[in-house]
């Protein structure tokens, strides 16, 4: 054999390759869509400061052993999880540990599954219905806000989504190629979704069962066994992971954080299952502040508006952004924000004392945004979901994170399912492939909608999960209603309808922001639509009068647009994710559970006499324990897990590492009403009260205080009478030379930080600072011993509330 033989063999493999990629026809629309979505998604991350810190804790504690990694251990000695399955963070712990720990790392696999989801909305619609189709499909699919705002988070939610599109990718595939491997895989990547959300991924399950029983091209008894065999495959992948956890000892791995019985599979069932539709309640039997049905007709915020206090009952699971910011007493209503300048940031990007190990430190993730009565868009509380009804979907708690074009949706629905049918039909309902192909996207929408349309538990931003449904249906319907329109046909009034009436509804949205652009675009809806209704009836030829169209839809896509522009301008990446102008005001913080202080004089001395102790210090639940173990990448027990209330350690068990001396600290946050009382009163009657010494970072005095996390770095006088009481019900005194003090909570919102008073400056509260304002309070936080203020406290027991430190190794000496 001649020995240049496999070298022609392998140039001419190349070649044919080469020539591969010459014919490719690409879709340079499809390509400014993905840019688009990589700019809106993307831009400014790199300043996330620490995202979520619930899970930004979970990554750095599953960089340090498989054990944590495969549990999603929420603190690096393995004591308790977080209260989800683990898949969506190993791909963020991943990410960090090839990049490191930052904002932007543990935010990147959000970023591009979101941009991944976007290519397989085109995808899934250009098989059956063309390019033009596909190309609308996926721009809503960009363009949809909450889409935005969680896809540059590290929640779950964007990995969720496009593991469910691609389950729907395979299944699709298995129908059009007629092979049922493809059909097991798309079967098993919805088990594989199970682990990244647990039962939320089951909520398209029939989507699938009925689109292949009606798409298939085989008799019904291979149909049954198709499925069947399916159905092993998704029993298989979605079981691997809890079961790996309830059969193992539970001495041997951390407690599965959010369950009753320290059961992965009761987590995914109850708190994580049918609680969500019921009404969520904890394990010491709380209700979530918020939770379930406002009792208000009009469907009004569940949760005060900002600036109004509620009462958080004991031993609720509340989210860390339920608490309004102090002094944000307006309303958004009326009072539209100003377009954001250079200065995007709503907060310093520098933090207090011994900072995380994060890029960036945004600190724009925590309090609730002047929501003009609860309502509209980012920052409308962690809870405002709405009233349960069948229009809840479209009321302003939910609807502007979403709802934009849902009517645009469904009128196109109407309008495709009637232009698809085709001439040989004998029935109006008989199915082809493009009617099947919608009855996919319709077994998405119908459940997903009907679940929230009535669950009593759940964010707003798990709205999410309406979108590539929406996304599908409005990228088919705009397409079939345009050609209705321009061929005079029966259907032509779909049209106008659609956009007259998402003009109202969009301004409707509007107006608690802006309420002059609402009535612009209600009337530019009106006068658009008028031809729109007039024309099929008095133009010999509409084929070529593209111009209508064209211009109704860009009228129908500027609001949401602009909502979807918020969270890049803004720089967001919230816990709490939402979209709306709210993020680009002074207090538009709409996220919660973000960025967090940590207290330097604290964690000073815990690093300094944590001697050999294998935990840093004990607290009640894990908004006080994150930013320590961002921090740090020490361990930090949350007794309590998320919010205090997991019964994952017993007194005696605590007892015990305190007397082997794994234990030497316990910090008490200021949260009260959790599941670990009992321990806390044996604490509190045994244990030794610490008090530090503090340097007043104002007049450089010291003083002997009880440790406490405020923002604000106030001292208080210790005299005989005060004794060992808590800081937590010691009023705090004003710090000598300081005329002024701000109340607790108030960030850069125009007031300026504790102790610092901005020369010339007198800003009511609640009104946006000015550019030169803002760069001199950030410049003036720089500056050492300085300590960056809060727009909020982190909720029960975070970082911004009272707190004490017990050394509880006294104990036993």
């Amino acid at each position: 054999m001649n020995s240049k033989e496999p070298s022609r063999v392998q140039n001419n493999k190349k070649s044919h390759f080469l020539n591969k990629l010459r014919t490719i026809k690409y879709d340079y629309w499809l390509i400014a869509i993905l840019i688009l979505a990589a700019f809106l998604y993307a831009w400014n991350i790199w300043e996330a400061g620490e995202a979520n810190n619930f899970y930004t804790a979970a990554v750095v504690s599953m960089t340090k052993s498989f054990k944590n990694f495969w549990y999603a251990s929420f603190d690096p000695a393995g004591f308790i999880t977080v209260d989800k399955p683990p898949v969506a963070l190993w791909f963020m712990t991943i990410s960090a540990k090839i990049f490191g720990v930052h904002g932007w790392s543990v935010v990147l696999p959000s970023i591009l599954f979101g941009i991944g989801s976007v290519y397989l909305i085109y995808n899934l619609i250009s098989k059956r219905f063309g390019r033009i189709p596909a190309r609308i499909a996926a721009l809503i699919m960009t363009l949809t806000p909450i889409v935005v705002a969680d896809s540059r988070t590290n929640n779950m939610d964007a990995t969720l989504i496009f593991f469910l599109l691609l389950s729907f990718w395979f299944v699709q595939k298995a129908v059009l190629k007629q092979q049922q491997r493809y059909l097991w895989i798309g079967f098993a990547l919805i088990g594989f979704s199970f682990n990244i959300k647990m039962l939320q991924a089951f909520m398209v399950l029939p989507a699938l069962y009925l689109y292949y029983w009606l798409a298939a091209q085989t008799n019904w008894k291979k149909k049954l066994a198709h499925l069947s065999i399916a159905t092993i495959f998704l029993a298989v992948f979605t079981l691997f992971w809890p079961l790996s956890v309830d059969l193992t000892n539970s001495s041997n791995r951390p407690y599965e954080g959010g369950s009753e019985t320290n059961s992965a599979l009761e987590l995914a069932f109850g708190y994580n299952g049918t609680q969500r539709l019921l009404g969520q309640t904890t394990g010491t039997g709380g209700a979530f502040p918020g939770m379930g049905n406002s009792s208000k007709k009009n469907g009004k915020s569940m949760t005060p508006p900002s600036g109004k206090k509620s009462k958080k009952p004991s031993g609720t699971k509340a989210n860390k952004s339920m608490t309004p910011p102090s002094g944000s007493k307006k309303s958004a209503k009326g009072n539209p924000p100003a377009m954001p300048n250079s200065n995007k940031k709503s907060g310093s990007k520098t933090q207090a004392g011994n900072a995380p190990k994060m890029a960036g430190g945004k600190t724009g993730n925590t309090g609730n945004a002047p929501t003009g009565g609860g309502t509209g868009g980012g920052g409308s509380g962690a809870f405002n979901i709405g009233t349960a009804g069948p229009f809840r979907l479209l009321q302003k708690e939910l609807g502007p994170q979403i709802s934009w074009l849902m009517l645009i949706a469904l009128f196109g629905l109407v309008s495709s399912y009637a232009y698809f049918r085709g001439s040989k039909m004998k029935k109006w309902y008989s199915l082809n492939s493009q009617r099947t192909e919608l009855w996919l996207w319709i077994g998405w929408l119908v459940p997903v909608a009907g679940f929230f349309s009535i669950a009593s538990f759940f964010h707003p931003y798990y709205m999410i999960m309406l979108a590539p449904a929406i996304a599908a249906l409005a990228g088919v319907g705009i397409y079939t209603m345009v050609k209705q329109w321009r061929e005079k046909s029966f259907w032509s009034m779909l049209l106008p309808l659609s956009i007259l009436s998402t003009s109202i509804l969009q301004a409707w949205y509007l107006n608690n922001y802006y309420p002059t652009l609402s009535w612009v675009l209600l009337i530019a809806g009106i006068i658009i639509s008028i031809p729109l209704f007039v024309l099929p009836w008095i133009a010999i030829k509409l084929k070529n009068k593209r111009a209508w169209p064209i211009a109704a839809l860009i009228i129908v896509l500027l609001a949401p647009t602009w909502w979807s522009l918020t969270p890049t301008l803004a720089g967001s990446s919230d816990g709490i994710p939402s979209a709306g102008p709210s993020l680009l005001t002074a207090l538009g913080n709409g996220g919660g559970m973000g960025d967090s202080q940590v207290d330097s004089t604290l964690l000073t001395y815990l690093e300094k006499h944590q001697g050999k102790a294998e935990y840093l210090f004990a607290t009640d639940d894990s908004s006080t324990a994150s930013p320590y173990i961002i921090a740090t990448g020490k361990a930090v027990m949350a007794m309590g897990g998320f919010n205090g209330t997991d019964k994952a350690i017993t007194l005696s068990q605590f007892k015990k590492l305190v007397k082997e001396g794994k234990l030497k600290y316990y910090y008490s946050g200021g949260k009260t009403g959790g599941s670990n009382n009992e321990i806390v009163s044996w604490i509190k009657k045994h244990a030794k009260k610490v008090n530090l010494k503090t340097k007043n970072s104002i007049t450089g005095s010291a003083s002997s205080v009880t440790v406490s996390t405020k923002t604000e770095t106030k001292t208080i006088p210790q005299t005989p009478s005060q004794n060992n009481e808590d800081s937590s019900s010691t009023p705090p005194t004003k710090p000598s030379g300081s005329n002024k003090q701000p109340q607790n909570g108030q960030g850069p919102s125009g007031q300026a930080p504790s102790g610092q008073k901005p020369s010339g400056n007198k800003k009511p509260s609640g009104k946006k600072m000015t550019k030169s304002q803002m760069k001199k309070l950030q410049k003036n936080m720089k500056q050492p011993g300085m300590k960056e203020p809060s727009s909020m406290g982190q909720g029960q027991g975070g970082p911004g509330q009272s707190g004490t430190l017990y050394d509880l190794s006294s104990i036993y000496k």
